[in-house]
């Protein structure tokens, strides 16, 4: 009779509470104890852009050990693993942003699925999803991306996009270049800007006062 091996659960790194001691203070005296190889990581309610996830994983590769799974409470940095390409896992409640208001709806605080889709959309392409969408790529003119949460573009956004699609008016749409052939949230509907786009400035569109609002966008979607 065989006795199969029984799987190892990796061991789970947690960084300390938020703002309490900066990582990089704090993970040189936990490195000495970390087990070699793969190894989860849990940020907690780190807000982490793209950067500063890089960051981490780099000082933690170069004392040899790899991530495998980042676990997060945050949407900022939920979506900053997904645009790497990390295996990511939110965790029981999902903080949204460090600037997310305390006057905003309990269902604009709350996380639903994100939806990670690599590579442009071209002319006649369509994706539409539950909850948040990230395209890693542009949306080409002709092409158009829905969902029912925020949408979120890691490049150029010059088709259409709808965010909020089942009625929720506190979605957004963000991109690194916001000019658009259409915008809608919720049921609101406007054109993309004419004039060129700011440089290094990512951009978002929300609805402020009753009108669809274009504005510079915080942090993962400026770029670094």
């Amino acid at each position: 009779m065989t006795v199969e091996p029984t799987p190892q659960i990796p061991y789970c790194l947690s960084l300390p509470a938020f703002r309490s001691v900066s990582w990089q203070k704090w993970l040189p005296a936990q490195l000495p104890s970390l087990p070699s190889g793969d190894i989860d990581l849990d940020t907690g309610d780190w807000s982490l852009s793209c950067r500063d996830l890089e960051e981490l994983l780099h000082a933690l590769h170069q004392a040899g050990h790899n991530v495998q799974l980042l676990i997060t409470r945050c949407r900022t940095t939920l979506i900053s693993a997904a645009a790497l390409g990390l295996p990511v896992r939110e965790a029981s409640t999902v903080i949204p942003t460090l600037e997310a208001r305390d006057d905003q709806p309990n269902e604009a605080k709350t996380n639903v699925d994100l939806t990670v889709h690599r590579g442009t959309l071209r002319s006649g392409d369509h994706i539409e999803t539950q909850g948040h969408l990230l395209i890693v790529g542009d949306v080409n003119p002709g092409g158009s991306a829905s969902a029912e949460g925020d949408v979120y573009v890691w490049g150029r956004l010059r088709g259409r996009a709808h965010a909020g699609s089942k009625g929720n008016s506190t979605a957004k749409i963000v991109a690194l270049q916001l000019r658009p052939l259409q915008l809608r949230i919720a049921e609101l509907v406007a054109r993309g800007p004419e004039e060129r786009p700011q440089p290094g400035l990512a951009e978002q569109a929300c609805i402020l006062d009753g009108a669809i609002s274009i504005e510079p966008a915080s942090a993962p979607f400026t770029p670094q």
